[in-house]
């Protein structure tokens, strides 16, 4: 009888091949300089805006990844999504000329699931969180010649997303902290394969969506109750066993900002760069305005500001 593998980190070889595969398929995101207020001073952080990738975040990474490798080419592709993921994989599917089904949860943003049928996947909404939505998606994955292309918990996926980290590392190579959202764990888990215990990656998550907080403190991936203003992006109930198994390795730590943060690091974002986050996009440079992260003298940090598929009509200044 043969037993699954261990849950294990991609290894920094497999991201560089991940990253050889889906060049020309996905950008290269640009990095920005930037001082932010932190503590009535100004701190330097370099800037990832990875939400000017394809769809608007991260995803399409992971979801070109598992597709191009699978074993066999498939006849359709099936997701569950809280509205990115499933962004990414029609995006995906219809690049590879596949076709694509997405389930996401009753709760997912409009614009999100407007998104994904304008990309050409049949959209099938199931229950109130993502828990429901997967599991209606896995029985559908099921169908001969289908694949299922998970939001996170996958290896393939994984070494996807951890190319953001990578090329991260070739444009600002000199980072001492890299400050990246947390919800199923493949971004934080890919970006952390990439960079090790080397540098430190601090995981930050809202109080509404603690997986990888609740996760190391039980040792293991546990359920937490989650809500609040990330959810449709951060939602995930556990993290997944792949990325917890790369944030251990590599000595990742859990911080909790408050939704006020969020908001806060959303509106400056909005003012100083013209940048409009989503809530899930933004809780990384909400640790450094929350105190939850605080940089060191001469420390070098790096906010990876992951998505931007929100409304932004709530970051207009007041005339």
């Amino acid at each position: 009888m043969t037993h699954p593998a261990p849950p294990a980190a991609p290894t920094r070889e497999e991201i560089a091949a991940a990253a050889a595969r889906i060049a020309g398929r996905v950008r290269r995101t640009p990095v920005i300089e930037w001082s932010v207020p932190v503590g009535g001073r100004e701190v330097p952080v370099t800037v990832k805006l990875e939400l000017l990738q394809h769809t608007g975040s991260f995803k399409p990474r992971g979801a070109f990844h598992r597709v191009l490798t699978a074993p066999e080419r498939p006849s359709l592709v099936v997701a569950a999504s809280g509205g990115n993921h499933g962004l990414a994989v029609a995006h995906a599917a219809r690049a590879l000329g596949v076709e694509a089904e997405v389930f996401v949860p009753e709760s997912a943003p409009a614009v999100k699931v407007a998104g994904i049928r304008a990309r050409g996947a049949r959209v099938t909404l199931v229950g109130a969180s993502y828990a429901e939505a997967a599991a209606a998606s896995a029985e559908r994955a099921s169908s001969p010649g289908a694949l299922a292309v998970h939001a996170y918990d996958d290896p393939a996926v994984l070494a996807g997303q951890g190319t953001v980290a990578l090329e991260l590392s070739e444009q600002a190579p000199d980072l001492d902290t890299v400050l990246v959202a947390t919800g199923g764990g493949g971004l934080v888990g890919g970006i952390a394969a990439w960079y090790g215990p080397g540098t430190r990656v601090v995981g930050v998550e809202t109080h509404g969506a603690p997986t990888l907080h609740a996760a190391l403190a039980a040792g293991r991936p546990v359920d937490v109750e989650v809500g609040g203003l990330a959810a449709d992006s951060l939602g995930a109930r556990r993290i997944g066993e792949h990325g917890f198994a790369s944030a251990v390795a590599a000595g990742v730590r859990a911080v909790l900002v408050s939704e006020e943060a969020v908001r806060a690091a959303r509106r400056l974002l909005w003012q100083e760069l013209r940048v409009t986050a989503e809530p899930g996009g933004a809780v990384a440079l909400a640790a450094l305005l929350d105190g939850a992260h605080v940089p060191g003298d001469g420390e070098r940090v790096g906010v990876v500001v992951c998505g931007g598929n929100a409304d932004p009509h709530d970051l207009a200044e007041p005339r």
